[in-house]
């Protein structure tokens, strides 16, 4: 079968993707997945080979699982595959790069669906939040699917187009990079109407190019597919806003206090966020901070091209909590701000001002890994950090990994008499914050996520608070 209520098939599925069904007949899937951990009954298995793993060696265990179909490389077929998934039930589609197959078919299957509103949103800092803002306004008043946490790469993005339905009205994608010509394939398989752009920042900026003028020119890629009828969406005040917005064939509009139409200020809560004034309403914006507040303006910005109300911006905002890594809060005897999901030079010297305009009864204590993925501006931007730290209302700074070296001596070279200490092992670490801290204290945790510091986060939450907001 084609499609049964929005439930693809395996004949149509190697079909569009160059393949062709080597086990089994059509065999119907309602979604696609590439970790066998998830794997299980409806879905379709796709065996791909990563730098750490080789998804082909748990094709078994995925079918074993009650994956109906897998699809996998005609090498590993004709080599061990045949062998492998002998005796199994499950229909094997084969073609020669399991990658691509997944990226032609995801594009052949978002392509049935030619009434859906498609928003696509990028940036160096900020897009998961202002997916999940933008998602939720438009989820106000038409039925929204949004791809789930940060699938948002070269795979999880393709992965994502099948949870697509037809009784879907609206989408909300989030599409990161870290390659250059990336932005090019995931505009080719999603084709977005309207296209957000947070900001142009040094996310890994090591592995696009070096610069963030090299930065904005693979984000800006985003419209690759804009024929004129689409919609771009900039900050107002970034570094690289003409440059995005010139010789884009469609409409270019501006998001910001000044240019977001309609809003009409903002109450900072600290850590409870926001209470923020749009066309004479008022809306409890629950992410704190001037980034989230900034992101909010932008959902807002991208949303009202497409005819919301007052009433649905306001709905969609009230709706949205904080994310666990990003910018959420726990309190208890102690608060911590569990910033650490991910992190670069812009986005962490945000968070240390955020935690700076916070009211504390004690100390402020933050913890700083590693920014990974920096290449040549590692140095720097870690240096940028540690002047932003040390000019900071911390009493305590805490330095974790390699890389947050060059912050550590920047501190230090920059103190004024602050408690400042480096770590390279995170039992030590662990052992030295629980150790200091006590109640009322601030603790800020922010790091790339390779340096897993949501460990931290949890022991801290575990002996001095819980989720609160």
């Amino acid at each position: 079968m084609a499609e049964m209520n929005g439930v693809c098939g395996t004949a149509w599925f190697a079909d569009v993707a160059g393949g062709t069904i080597a086990q089994g007949s059509d065999t119907p899937f309602g979604r696609v997945e590439t970790d066998s951990r998830s794997a299980g009954p409806g879905s379709l298995f796709i065996a791909l080979r990563g730098e750490r793993s080789d998804g082909h060696d748990f094709a078994r265990k995925a079918a074993d699982a009650g994956s109906p179909a897998v699809l996998v490389s005609a090498d590993w077929w004709f080599q061990t595959g045949r062998t492998a998934l002998a005796g199994s039930a499950c229909c094997v589609i084969v073609a020669t790069d399991t990658l691509v197959a997944l990226q032609k078919a995801a594009t052949a299957w978002r392509s049935r669906f030619s009434s859906l509103l498609r928003f696509g949103v990028t940036g160096s800092v900020g897009k998961t939040s202002a997916k999940e803002l933008l998602a939720a306004i438009m989820g106000a008043s038409r039925n929204t699917i949004k791809n789930p946490g940060n699938l948002n790469s070269e795979i999880g993005l393709p992965a994502s187009m099948f949870l697509l339905r037809p009784e879907h009205q609206a989408a909300v994608f989030e599409m990161g990079i870290n390659l250059p010509g990336e932005m090019d394939l995931l505009a080719g398989v999603y084709e977005p109407d309207c296209a957000l752009v947070t900001n142009v920042g040094t996310a890994h900026i090591g592995l696009l190019g070096g610069t963030r003028e090299a930065i904005m020119a693979q984000k800006k890629r985003i419209t690759s597919r804009f024929d004129g009828h689409q919609n771009l969406v900039v900050w107002e005040e970034d570094d690289f806003r003409d440059a995005l917005m010139t010789g884009v064939r469609g409409h270019c509009t501006t998001y910001g206090p000044r240019s977001t139409d309609g809003f009409e200020g903002a109450r900072d809560l600290g850590l409870d966020g926001w209470m923020l004034r749009y066309q004479g309403l008022e809306a409890r914006l629950r992410l704190p901070g001037a980034h989230n507040l900034l992101n909010a303006l932008g959902a807002i910005t991208a949303a009202s091209l497409y005819g919301v109300s007052p009433a649905e911006v306001a709905a969609g905002l009230e709706s949205v909590t904080p994310l666990e890594g990003r910018t959420s809060v726990l309190r208890g005897q102690y608060t911590i701000v569990d910033d650490c999901y991910n992190a670069n030079a812009e986005s962490t010297v945000a968070a240390i001002g955020f935690c700076n305009s916070i009211e504390v009864s004690g100390r402020r204590i933050y913890v700083l890994g590693s920014m990974r993925e920096l290449g040549a501006e590692s140095t720097a931007s870690h240096q940028r950090v540690g002047k932003a730290a040390a000019a900071s209302g911390a009493g305590i700074l805490v330095f974790y990994g390699e890389e947050a070296r060059d912050a550590y001596h920047a501190a230090l070279a920059g103190g004024t008499g602050q408690d400042i200490r480096f770590f390279d092992e995170y039992a030590r670490l662990e052992e030295d914050v629980m150790a200091t801290v006590k109640p009322g204290d601030l603790v800020l945790v922010k790091a790339s996520h390779s340096m897993a510091l949501e460990r931290l986060v949890e022991k801290l939450g575990k002996a001095g608070g819980h989720h609160a907001s």
